[in-house]
């Protein structure tokens, strides 16, 4: 939904403001995309897969169970968060835009068992 006239206005004046009091603070901010953000947590995640590698393959290899344990678990964490932020990265993870369609189909109440049949029959019943 877009702001209104008095909206956007208190907005530019507020962001006048910010530049005003922290010019060099509001052009990082303004000038960051948030794609770099998931850019770095996705290398962060490669860095904690790669440990969980070496963990793990030091726990198998010097029979130490918990560590290779502690190895699987930070790979799988690495691999969620990265994951995670790959798809927010590339816009799959945001149900504001949509993606495929599902979001909109998410919103509407979703009808039980028995609703779904009563439904099938009645169109049924007019079909004849």
């Amino acid at each position: 939904m877009p702001l209104s006239e008095h909206e956007q206005r208190l907005l530019d004046q507020i962001e006048q403001a910010l530049y005003a009091e922290d010019p060099k603070w509001a052009n990082t901010v303004r000038i960051s995309d948030p794609r770099n953000h998931y850019k770095r947590r996705l290398v962060k995640a490669s860095i904690g897969f790669v440990l969980g590698v070496v963990l793990l393959m030091v726990g198998v290899v010097a029979p130490i169970i918990p560590l290779g344990v502690g190895g699987f678990v930070v790979m799988l964490a690495a691999c969620l968060w990265g994951l995670s932020s790959w798809k927010r990265m590339n816009g799959f993870g945001d149900a504001r835009h949509g993606a495929h369609g599902r979001a909109d189909r998410r919103r509407a109440p979703r009808q039980s068992f028995m609703e779904r049949m009563e439904e099938r029959w009645r169109r049924r019943g007019h079909d004849r």
